[in-house]
């Protein structure tokens, strides 16, 4: 048997060490510049779902910076240029330095070194470095995991982990788990959806999004804040949210953002007939893509999705559609050939399965909380617990080892589960009774407003 889906996501940041900081050389004069190496390497990596851990026994938990007070007579910071990396990345370091303040000039060139190679890592994740000073560290690993689901109406699977990898933190964990899952790939296991984070979606395209889509992956991702909404057009049509719309979309249409969680079932309702109204507008794909990744996409009013008097068969079309009024003065590709070619270029970082942010995108994408559930099985005090102390073995291989096996043990209680699981459902059918469901823990306020009422005394 073959299982198809797979949820990605950032996992746990794990504690290690080779020395307990405060105990290297110089390192009661360097703890305000480590600080803000680690600190900013957090600070340009969050917001996409890692999870980090506190450091392990014997590392000093460095919560204090020292706050250096001098002026600095003997620095010229704008004269230092950086080597081997890009401009960029020397003024993001220049900034950051300028802003520590470090007591001595040896001091400094040793930041100014370490921030640039921050910064080069940041432009080559796609990100823009931004100086910034905080008072948190982060040191440890990136570990990545790829958890099995099911398809999308598709039947149930056990939520194993199939791949995991374990990097440092001066290397980008998504390229270097794309390549995992090609080498899953390569070994003869065919990848369906990949359900994964804005985290992953936010990195530049040839490092995951097109990487996927070349292993033949439909992506299912949750697009990150500044890729949402138009990003230019291409033949005339609107890029939005990775799909191409006719250029006569009503820009009310595209004010639409992904559904509150606390959104009320009526709420859900307008979202969804909202979503549903602009799909009438998408340019539909007539074709499947090459092995180039190009494929072809086909006006709205061709497809019959709407009245247009530009294609004058579309008016002959009831009027329970929508109808363009005021087309473009001047036509464009898309409005004057039946079909266009779309290149892989073209909404390369957003283009997936689903229209974002339809309802069913938000079912697809909701696949992806098993990967969470993979992470709190392994952090769980109650089970593995791989919290700080876990392991006192520090390093890539023993740490990969190691939580490798306690990845398996977390498989086999999984498997176990889910067998049984099956069993009593079998039983139960045969019963003539419903699948065994989830108790429902929560409680709304209103549910328990609704209740205190109905015990007051009339």
């Amino acid at each position: 048997m073959q299982y198809r889906g797979f949820s990605v996501a950032a996992a746990v940041g794990l504690a290690a060490a080779r020395q307990a900081l405060g105990h290297r050389p110089g390192q009661d004069k360097a703890d305000l510049g480590e600080g803000t190496g680690d600190a900013a390497s957090l600070s340009l990596l969050g917001g996409g779902g890692w999870h980090r851990s506190t450091l392990a026994p014997g590392i000093h938990q460095l919560g204090h910076i020292r706050k250096y007070i001098y002026c600095m007579t003997e620095m010229d910071l704008s004269a230092w240029v950086p080597r081997g990396v890009d401009e960029r990345a020397g003024a993001f370091a220049r900034a950051v330095v300028a802003r520590v303040d470090p007591p001595s000039w040896s001091r400094a060139r040793s930041l100014l070194w370490a921030a640039s190679r921050l910064g080069a890592f940041a432009l080559c994740c796609g990100l823009d470095p931004e100086p910034s000073v905080k008072d948190e560290l982060f040191f440890g690993y990136y570990l990545s995991l790829a958890t099995m689901v099911e398809d999308d109406a598709g039947a149930p699977v056990p939520e194993l982990v199939r791949r995991m990898v374990l990097t440092s933190p001066d290397h980008d964990p998504v390229p270097a788990f794309v390549d995992v899952l090609e080498r899953l790939v390569f070994s003869g296991v065919a990848i369906g959806d990949v359900v994964a984070d804005s985290g992953y979606a936010y990195r530049v395209p040839a490092h995951f999004a097109l990487r996927m889509r070349a292993l033949g992956a439909g992506l299912v991702m949750d697009l990150h804040p500044s890729d949402r909404g138009t990003q230019g057009t291409y033949g005339g049509a609107i890029c939005f949210n990775g799909a191409l719309y006719c250029p006569a979309t009503p820009r009310a249409l595209f004010l639409i953002e992904p559904l509150s969680r606390q959104a009320s079932e009526e709420e859900t309702k307008v979202h969804d007939a909202h979503s549903a109204e602009l799909q009438r507008y998408k340019l539909g794909k007539t074709s499947a893509c090459d092995a180039d990744g190009y494929h072809r996409v086909a006006c709205p009013a061709v497809l019959s999705k709407v009245r247009c008097p530009v294609r004058e068969a579309s008016l002959a079309l009831s009027f329970s559609r929508p109808e363009i009024l005021t087309p473009p003065s001047h036509l464009p590709a898309c409005c004057v050939q039946k079909t266009i070619t779309v290149p892989p270029a073209v909404n390369a970082k957003t283009a997936q399965r689903h229209d974002y942010p339809s309802a069913a995108h938000r079912r697809s994408y909701a696949r992806r909380s098993a990967v969470e559930r993979s992470n709190a099985r392994i952090k769980d005090p109650a089970t593995t617990d791989v919290a700080r102390g876990w392991c006192r073995l520090t390093g890539l291989v023993p740490m990969s080892l190691f939580l490798a096996c306690a990845l398996v043990v977390r498989n086999l209680a999984v498997a176990d589960a889910f067998e049984e699981r099956q069993v009593e459902n079998a039983r139960r059918r045969a019963a003539g009774l419903a699948p065994r469901t989830r108790r429902r823990r929560r409680k709304p306020i209103a549910e328990l407003v609704g209740t205190a009422s109905a015990n007051v005394p009339a």
